[in-house]
């Protein structure tokens, strides 16, 4: 599965200067966004799960749009939505919280997480650890920690935070410099992104290219671009031990019956 170019380069600066923006109206409520963290019902895990099962764990993303793919479906309830997901088995639901440019919002987090029984990833870019603690608040038992915008130090600090707060943090690579960055900040949970965001260009042979690079105590998921069984074949051939899949699945006429084929793929436990 192909995604369209973007031909803008910067539109992922623009999206990162928009969460800055964002970050400095949360730090005016900073208290109120750490009070809601505490209150938070316990986290639910997927590691263990993801390491015990044979199978592809799939990752289920609630996605209206995108750059690259402009609108998918801005109409979808999300609770229903990921009530489908995991009816076919998705091993989590990722949620785009991202409202400019994908439509989403932590309402729709907060909803699926009330309204399900699956742990949910808060999908968005997140560069300050505020919104780690926000994630928290509205239910997050994961937080998408993407290498590319992100310094070393700042990248170690969020998944401190992250782990601290009891929630996982998957990490998002798209070369080897980002893998190494990833392991060396601490993950246990590192996704291949065979986006590049800076054209939104979608190509598989990335996780085929830089599974190798990741240790077999780290969890390995593949994202973008997985349409199939056959795709999730493909990735897990390469060792990835989980898929996260969003416009597919999204785009699907029979969404349990596409994420219980691609849960139904055997993982390999063979990199490299």
């Amino acid at each position: 599965m192909t995604d369209p170019v973007v031909t803008d380069p910067g539109i992922l600066e623009r999206i990162v200067a928009g969460k800055s923006a964002e970050v400095e109206a949360l730090r005016a409520v900073r208290a109120d966004v750490f009070r809601a963290a505490g209150d938070a019902p316990a986290p639910r895990q997927v590691l263990r799960p993801m390491r015990r099962s044979g199978r592809v764990g799939v990752i289920a993303e609630v996605k209206r749009r995108s750059p690259g793919a402009g609108d998918i479906d801005t109409g979808l309830d999300p609770v229903a939505l990921a009530g489908e997901y995991a009816q076919g088995g998705a091993l989590a639901i990722s949620v785009l919280t991202d409202s400019r440019w994908f439509g989403g919002s932590l309402d729709d987090l907060r909803a699926v997480r009330a309204g399900g029984s699956v742990a949910v990833l808060r999908k968005d870019f997140v560069v300050d650890p505020v919104q780690v603690a926000e994630a928290r608040g509205a239910g997050a038992d994961l937080v998408l920690l993407i290498v590319r915008i992100l310094d070393p130090v700042l990248l170690r600090d969020l998944r401190a935070m992250t782990h601290d707060m009891g929630m996982t943090a998957l990490f998002e690579a798209h070369d080897e410099w980002e893998v190494e960055a990833a392991l060396e900040a601490g993950a246990s949970l590192l996704g291949v992104n065979n986006r590049d965001l800076t054209v939104f260009r979608t190509d598989l042979a990335v996780t085929e290219r830089l599974a190798k690079y990741v240790p077999g105590e780290v969890l390995l998921v593949s994202e973008s671009g997985i349409a199939s069984a056959a795709d999730v074949a493909r990735v897990a051939d390469a060792g990835a031990d989980a898929v996260l899949v969003g416009e597919a699945l999204v785009r699907s006429g029979d969404r349990r019956a596409l994420i219980a084929a691609m849960a139904g793929v055997r993982r390999t436990g063979v990199r490299g």
